[in-house]
């Protein structure tokens, strides 16, 4: 009995000793310590792309005179997308838009820009970052046999990854021309570039081809 007290004792004295030794020894520091050191990863590699009109949809997401408006960096990207939009009418593309704003009662007239509004049949009114969720966005790409979706609007961190990756997750490849997504300020795009480009599950980045507007071709 007086060994296993004494072993009890001396096991209860060395976990004391442990936890003394573990509250005196600094942890390990969290990503909040550390943010000031972290350095952004080497630019992603951006690649033209060639593509059949009639197995394309051109998403155009969010861009609504109220919010694409309120955004200079938004703004900066409408020619860019009229570009795309010019060239996948041309191609025979399908073309869809969510809408957004106004409080649920969103028109195509509210599209920033005339020179790319919906045509009847082309939209819906959709909040959230995945376009999917709740539209007729995936019914209407089967039903035009489409095999790859590009994707443009506003924000890059919301309606770019998450219709880009929500695309990616049912099989399309997703083309990202970086100068028609936009977000608040330049931080949130590099993330969301760098996201979609190799931070993301390998089930999304390997879909995804991030490009420019200029490269994009039919």
């Amino acid at each position: 009995m007086l060994d296993m007290r004494t072993l009890l004792r001396g096991t209860a004295a060395a976990a004391g000793a442990l936890m003394i030794v573990l509250a005196a020894t600094p942890s390990a520091a969290d990503i909040l310590d550390d943010w000031a050191t972290v350095k952004p990863p080497m630019r992603p590699e951006l690649k033209p792309v060639t593509l059949e009109g009639s197995t394309t949809g051109l998403l155009i997401l969010d861009m609504m005179k109220a919010g694409c408006g309120a955004r200079p960096r938004c703004v900066a990207t409408i020619p860019n997308v009229k570009r795309l939009h010019d060239a996948a009418r041309a191609a025979g593309a399908m073309v869809w838009y969510s809408l957004v704003g106004s409080d649920g009662r969103a028109t195509p007239a509210d599209v920033i820009d005339p020179g790319f509004m919906p045509r009847d049949g082309e939209w819906v009114r959709q909040g959230g970052p995945d376009k999917f969720l709740g539209s007729n966005l995936e019914e209407k790409l089967k039903a035009r046999g489409i095999k790859t979706v590009i994707v443009c609007g506003t924000s890059f961190q919301g309606v770019g990854i998450g219709t880009g990756s929500g695309s990616a997750q049912r099989g399309y490849k997703v083309v990202v021309p970086i100068d028609c997504l936009s977000s608040e300020d330049t931080y949130m795009e590099q993330y969301a570039a760098w996201h979609l480009f190799k931070g993301g599950p390998a089930i999304v980045t390997s879909q995804v081809t991030l490009t420019r507007s200029t490269t994009v071709k039919f």
